[in-house]
């Protein structure tokens, strides 16, 4: 009797699975790449607040929106993160691992301008950081020269500004490197790696001279 109460009791929980598996919508992409339900409509599968969730949002990698891994963020430190920056979507990624810890956008340089790919460390860290090379430039008289934004351009009894480069981390040795600034969705610096005042301090306290950066 036993038996067959646990038999009959096996087949109604695997009834009941079947059926539960049955009612699930039918997940297919659409030309984004990015789930739909039967309609055509954006759909997103996964539980809010995971990873996947914010990967599978339709605004992603276009969105500003940043995604922490909070369990995993006290834990990350100098001693075992890295930096992976995608140029082809503008988004930047700390490393703990193979983990992502956070998720956030940049802005790498222009057709013109370009940001190098490949691996380096970080040379130098400051926090303080004016560029030497753009900035603004004043005449003589102290009033601003629109169109003009190198050292070089600076006329005759006028001055120049390094632009502000908050929380610096040099990449390599002729002046690329990470930092604070305005991060349009789409490569608009002189070479550097722009990322948003609400993640890049973070991120400099998480990493240390030698910490690895691959651009791809």
């Amino acid at each position: 009797m036993k038996n067959r109460f646990l038999s009959s009791l096996a087949l109604l929980i695997a009834a009941l699975f079947l059926a539960n598996c049955a009612k699930e919508p039918e997940i297919t992409l659409g030309p984004n790449g990015k789930p739909v339900d039967k309609d055509g409509k954006p759909f997103n599968p996964y539980e809010p607040g995971t990873y996947d969730h914010f990967k599978a949002e339709h605004d992603y990698p276009k969105t500003s929106k940043i995604w922490k891994n909070d369990q995993l963020l006290p834990s990350t430190g100098p001693h075992n993160s890295r930096l992976v920056f995608k140029k082809d979507i503008q988004r930047g990624f700390l490393m703990n691992g193979d983990e992502v810890v956070i998720d956030y956008p940049i802005s790498t340089g222009t057709r013109n301008f370009p940001t190098p790919t490949g691996t380096f460390r970080i040379l130098e860290k400051t926090v303080n950081k004016k560029s030497n090379t753009y900035g603004t430039v004043y005449d003589a008289d102290g009033g601003r020269v629109y169109g003009k934004e190198k050292y070089t351009d600076v006329p005759e009894g006028g001055s120049f500004s390094g632009a502000p480069m908050p929380y610096w981390m040099r990449l390599t040795k002729d002046g690329v490197g990470h930092h604070i600034g305005n991060v349009p969705r789409y490569p608009a610096s002189h070479g550097c790696i722009r990322g948003p005042r609400a993640v890049v301090p973070i991120v400099y306290k998480k990493v240390k001279v030698g910490t690895e950066v691959v651009v791809e």
